[in-house]
Parts: C-alpha cells; sequence; structure tokens
C-alpha cells in the first residue's frame, strides 16, 4: 500500500508495478521458531511468495530488533529493496517443495 497516502486500505492499494513508496513490515519474527519463512506480498493485481531459510533471516541485512528483549526481529520490504528479496521469490506451484528444501539446509 501507498505509505504516503491518508485512506482507507482499498484507496491505498497499489498495482504490482507501481512507482508509488509501499512497506511491508514482516513482525514478530522469531528466527529460532521454525526452519522456513514464508512472506507473502499481496498488490491488486499481484501475489508474490518469498521462501528464507531461518539462516537466510537470521542472516538478512533487513532484519532488525523488534521489542520483547531482542526476542523478536522484524524486516521490512520496501520499493527501494523489494529487489534484494528476488532470491526467495517461490512459485505459487513450488512452495512445498522450496520449504522441504530449505528446511533440509538447517
Amino acid at each position: 500500500m501507498n505509505t504516503k497516502k491518508r485512506r482507507n486500505l482499498t484507496e491505498k492499494a497499489l498495482k504490482y508495478d507501481s512507482k508509488e513508496p509501499f512497506w511491508m513490515n514482516f513482525q514478530q519474527i522469531k528466527t529460532d521458531m521454525c526452519d522456513v519463512f514464508i512472506f507473502i506480498g499481496v498488490w491488486v493485481d499481484k501475489i508474490i511468495y518469498w521462501v528464507l531459510s531461518r539462516e537466510e533471516v537470521k542472516n538478512n541485512k533487513y532484519l532488525s530488533p523488534q521489542h520483547r528483549g531482542g526476542i523478536e526481529y522484524q524486516i521490512g520490504i520496501r520499493q527501494d529493496n523489494i529487489c534484494d528479496f528476488d532470491a526467495y521469490k517461490t512459485e505459487p506451484s513450488e512452495l512445498g517443495e522450496t520449504v522441504l528444501k530449505k528446511g533440509k539446509n538447517k
């Protein structure tokens, strides 16, 4: 969604190829609670799935502490860093296989 507009969610929704600013903030990530993370980005005309292993999340340069004494983290995907997540894009038909593969590489 466009982070600069003060409107309801449906009016702030963006198309995938929009040049407007956006910020998807994936919060309350507990890196030791699972082997694989699936982040889902939703635009009005496209859904993107990013699959990251625990280590890929732990070592991600966009991971930052959130609260609760440093046990929860967050990752923000924005218009200026989304291309850094291209390596984790996964087609819906490949989600299960990718999760199993990344889960075994722990």
